[in-house]
């Protein structure tokens, strides 16, 4: 170990210090990190690439690092390490998984695809790798319409694990998919009634919304879009204020680059908490990310044989986008 690898390991403790330390330990182990939108605000500003799933899976397969720190949950990390399976793929906490990914067991899921011999399987990337290695294409939110509309209108699809994202797509590619029944309890959290009573107080905002939503959220939304696809809408549309129906993390982002802008969080059933936040998205930290660093643990490790299953229908996408 260097001097400089010595000096690092001594107690950081405030957010500058920190946000130091990990710049420095990112040139001297030639590391490279994903951030998610939804990640906290310290962790966005340190990030090299920061996006929603579709363009951080797409930089994963660009970067020529050694290391790849996932700042992000468990499936996105995974599916870094299926890019590159000869990296070292670290995540700031293992137990950074993801409600709707814990929705689709590959067992379950492996019996329901025996139902439907002769349909197709499009799984959204918010899933296990080994769902991953039973799919034929893998989408995200950002490209799932386009993923489906490649499909000849006359094959049957099973659409897992998200099912309020699968009945928006029925509804925009005229489809009548078979769908699992899977949900993210962040996109769900959402309260119909709130947001109606909130919508009343800021009769001139516009309400956009995640098609992880619900129906009769998304039914009422003046737009609704991926986690990329809010953010750019915000950028050109000509409104001065919005409600944000998906995870709050976005905000921040959205604030930066519409500073004279005003953005409101959705509220929730929960009366205890203001807004819709993954709780394994939060399982990050600054101080995590910089001990993922320096101690390079803990790291992503997966069985070759399902990486190479799993990389198939995700390069399927990659050559559909």
């Amino acid at each position: 170990m260097n001097i400089k690898s010595i000096i690092l390991t001594k107690e950081v403790k405030n957010k500058t210090e920190l946000t130091s330390a990990i710049k420095k330990l990112k040139k001297e182990k030639n590391a490279v990190i994903l951030a998610h939108y939804y990640q906290d605000d310290a962790i966005q500003e340190v990030a090299d690439y920061l996006g929603d799933s579709l363009y951080l899976a797409q930089q994963a397969a660009k970067v020529e690092n050694d290391i790849i720190v996932f700042a992000g949950v468990h499936f996105m990390a995974e599916t870094a390490k299926i890019i590159n399976p000869s990296k070292k793929v670290l995540l700031p906490d293992l137990k950074a998984g993801c409600s709707l990914a814990d929705s689709c067991p590959p067992d379950d899921f492996a019996a329901f695809k025996a139902n439907h011999p002769d349909a197709l399987v499009v799984s959204y990337i918010n899933c296990s790798a080994e769902v991953k290695m039973l799919s034929d294409l893998v989408c995200t939110s950002s490209n799932a319409k386009k993923i489906i509309e490649s499909i000849p209108k006359d094959q049957k699809i099973i659409f897992a694990p998200d099912k309020n994202l699968g009945a928006y797509l029925n509804k925009e590619t005229d489809r009548n998919m078979i769908l699992w029944q899977g949900s993210c309890i962040v996109h769900e959290a959402f309260s119909f009634e709130k947001i109606i009573s909130l919508i009343k107080s800021y009769p001139k905002a516009k309400f956009i919304a995640h098609p992880e939503s619900e129906s009769p959220v998304l039914d009422i939304a003046h737009y609704i879009g991926s986690t990329s696809g809010l953010l750019a809408f915000v950028q050109k549309d000509k409104a001065k204020e919005y409600i944000v129906a998906t995870e709050a993390g976005i905000l921040y982002e959205m604030q930066k680059r519409c500073p004279k802008k005003t953005f409101i969080p959705a509220p929730v059933e929960d009366d205890t908490c203001a807004c819709s936040e993954c709780a394994f998205m939060k399982l990050n930290t600054l101080e995590k990310l910089y001990r993922c660093l320096l101690n390079e643990s803990p790291e992503v490790k997966m069985d070759k044989k399902l990486m190479d299953g799993a990389r198939i229908p995700i390069q399927r996408m990659f050559e559909l986008s």
